[in-house]
């Protein structure tokens, strides 16, 4: 069985593009290969700056002949059928066959495709996805009219088998496909031929290049964190930047320097994000002081100095961006100090936050509001949420956050340091945006969570009012984030509060804040925001919490059944206890827990088959059968052990959720697995004694109702 190799030379590639081409490649060179009737018995992508590769071992050498029989129009349908059935099948009448089927003649086509060979295939499904690829942006030179991010200069594709290699015929926009390819850009010697994937991948490293992604990011890592112990300094951690300089080089030297001591004093995020940003340095951190000290570069190619000029050039480079760096900040710092962070603050009301709503001072008494509110349902103290909040924005009249957006609160934190804020403030002001991805430390103080809780509630609702929505794969002001910031919050700290209560109220401030700046101002307004409003975006949470959880294990049908009011819960308007997001997560992990159990998946299937047959008996009967079960009328001793069971399970059950010992619950409802199995094999619920079957019905009522005193089973699949 041969092995196809594939080279697409181009020139540089932007990094970013790089891990999804190659994923792009494989998948419509491997979708195409097997759609066409061939097989496979593995596949690996890989890329470099200036090629994506793909090898593809064990492949059919040619596809298997197809034999496919297709029912046509009756023989007296119009002749317009039979020509549409022609067109389909691409035959003509007189290779039909005509065949009796039932009470009528059939006119049958028999297509018959015989076997093609690997090499016609993959120069097909090459070129197809050549000319198709999903490019996020592209470009056309020359005089042709093929597209490719960089102008495409060779192709390689050749099929390697025992008795030798062979270039596949194949000719895109006259790029004709060969057997060579060419290493290095600076340390390359040439063109050169190559007869395998191994031998490619030999000759490559010979000329130069690696060609795996992640040996790269594993080289510079290595040399990196070597460079910086030998210095007495440790290597900040950055996947992202690793992931991006290995798709800038092919051959990565490492090169480390030094900061000049003129900007050492410079906040460390300042001197990171500049390195970073600018010139794709790594910072090296002092693990005594905490400052960033140093740096790594990385370099692609080797010089007869050991890079001493790269180094040069590189370090001339970051003194002129650390210098400006230097200079916004310390223009920062001379501001607040003439100024005060109040009144920078202030002067954000000459700045727009969105049109309906204001500008960025206008959100200040309202997250103030909101934070004090909660922060004294939590226990925390009013007046530092409210000096947190109105410093915290105070950063965005920076030059220097202006430089580096991404900084906004980290610079913030700095300047309520140096204005003599205390240190808990400061960390609000650096902690009030978080968390801002996944893998994001959340506030953990409680003023701290309940400005960040404030800052992402009234972002929601303010686009609420708007009507801006997240609809589909869109959605431009992040709001999905937000929600998700929110929950983890809640879910991290476990945070008891009742949401809904929080999103009225921001709701209610936010479209006061609409009606004083829009036009159309409704002056009849109620003072509380429609109930609708707040109910959809609680639901909205809740569609965030099932993506949040499905990321823990937890499936979807789980949440559901835990949303659903339990009969025993406080009654609140937006459904009882399904805004207290801590206790719906500690019911769901209880209920998933459960779920694995044996016992679990076996109560489940005899909740259930009791849930079903009771509500056909219902359907049936026209009455409901909620109550009235009597041990008295019992017939069997399996009978007399499930109103046992019962009884002692509710028992339980009662106080363990009152308690919110959700495990104890599940526990409860466990030992009545093995009654409701012996019932259900010894019993006919629908006895021919009405006294009995009433009796009975009203049984399985109450295994309903124990059930569902724990979580809505029958929202769970399966």
């Amino acid at each position: 069985m041969p092995d196809l190799l594939i080279e697409l030379f181009s020139e540089e590639i932007p990094a970013r593009m790089q891990a999804r081409a190659r994923e792009d490649l494989k998948r419509l060179v491997t979708d195409g290969l097997v759609q066409a009737g061939l097989t496979y018995a593995s596949a690996g992508a890989f890329s470099t700056p200036r090629r994506l590769t793909l090898t593809i071992e064990g492949l059919t050498a040619e596809s298997r002949p197809v034999r496919e029989e297709r029912k046509g129009p009756r023989a007296d349908a119009p002749a317009a059928a039979l020509e549409g059935f022609l067109r389909s099948t691409g035959l003509t009448k007189d290779q039909l066959e005509l065949r009796d089927d039932k009470k009528a003649q059939v006119w049958f086509a028999v297509i018959e495709k015989p076997g093609r060979s690997a090499q016609a295939i993959v120069a097909e499904v090459l070129e197809a996805a050549i000319r198709d690829f999903p490019w996020p942006k592209s470009m056309r030179w020359g005089s042709g009219s093929l597209r490719w991010v960089r102008p495409l200069h060779t192709i390689l594709c050749q099929m390697t088998t025992e008795a030798g290699a062979e270039v596949v015929a194949l000719d895109v926009d006259g790029i004709k496909a060969g057997n060579t390819t060419e290493g290095h850009r600076f340390m390359g010697a040439g063109r050169f031929a190559v007869h395998s994937f191994d031998d490619y991948r030999a000759k490559l490293l010979r000329a130069k290049v690696m060609l795996d992604s992640a040996e790269r990011e594993a080289h510079i890592l290595a040399d990196a964190q070597n460079a910086a112990f030998a210095a007495g300094l440790e290597m900040v951690p950055d996947a992202g930047l690793l992931t991006e300089v290995a798709g800038l080089v092919e051959w990565p030297v490492v090169l480390m320097g030094r900061i000049p001591d003129a900007f050492l004093d410079l906040p460390p995020e300042v001197l990171q994000t500049s390195m970073k940003e600018h010139q794709k340095f790594f910072s090296l951190k002092n693990p005594a002081t905490g400052r960033i000290e140093g740096f790594v570069t990385v370099a692609n190619r080797e010089t007869p100095d050991d890079g001493a000029t790269i180094l040069k050039g590189n370090l001339k480079v970051l003194s002129a961006r650390l210098s400006d760096a230097k200079f916004f900040w310390e223009n920062d710092i001379r501001t607040v100090d003439s100024e005060s962070l109040g009144a920078m603050t202030a002067m954000l009301a000459l700045v727009t936050y969105q049109n309906s709503l204001g500008s960025i001072w206008d959100r200040i008494p309202r997250l103030s509001s909101l934070s004090e509110q909660i922060v004294s349902d939590l226990g925390g103290k009013k007046e530092d949420a409210k000096e947190a909040c109105y410093i915290m924005k105070s950063d965005l009249r920076t030059q220097t956050v202006r430089e580096f957006p991404e900084l906004q609160g980290v610079i913030g934190r700095y300047l309520a340091l140096h204005e003599g804020h205390p240190a808990h403030i400061a960390e609000i002001c650096a902690s009030h945006y978080a968390p801002l991805g996944p893998s994001d430390a959340v506030p953990n103080e409680v003023t701290a969570i309940a400005v960040s809780l404030a800052e992402k509630l009234d972002t929601l609702t303010g686009f609420w009012v708007l009507n801006e929505k997240p609809t589909g794969s869109k959605d431009p002001y992040a709001l999905r984030r937000s929600a998700i910031g929110a929950i983890r919050i809640i879910v991290a700290n476990q945070v008891r509060l009742s949401l809904i209560q929080y999103i009225r109220q921001a709701l209610t401030m936010n479209e006061s804040a609409r009606q004083r700046w829009a036009m159309d101002a409704n002056p009849n307004l109620s003072a509380t925001f429609p109930e609708p409003e707040a109910k959809d975006l609680l639901a909205f949470f809740h569609d965030r919490l099932k993506v949040h959880l499905r990321d823990e294990g937890i499936r979807h049908d789980v949440i559901d059944a835990c949303l659903a009011p339990l009969p025993s819960a406080a009654t609140s308007a937006a459904g009882p206890g399904n805004d207290d997001l801590t206790l719906l997560v500690k019911r769901a992990e209880a209920l998933a827990a459960f779920l694995k159990t044996e016992d679990g998946g076996n109560l489940i299937q005899g909740f259930k088959r009791a849930n079903n047959i009771l509500t056909q008996a219902e359907e049936k009967d026209g009455v409901e059968y909620s109550y009235g079960a009597d041990v008295k009328f019992a017939e069997t001793d399996e009978e007399r052990a499930l109103f046992a069971a019962l009884d002692a399970a509710e028992a339980r059950i009662k106080p363990a959720m009152a308690a919110e010992d959700f495990g104890q619950a599940m526990a409860a409802m466990a030992s009545l697995r093995a009654p409701i199995d012996a019932f259900f094999e010894a019993v006919q619920v629908n006895s021919d004694n009405a006294v009995v079957r009433r009796n009975r019905l009203n049984l399985l009522s109450r295994i309903r109702q124990i059930c569902l005193s724990v979580a809505d089973l029958t929202r769970i699949e399966g």
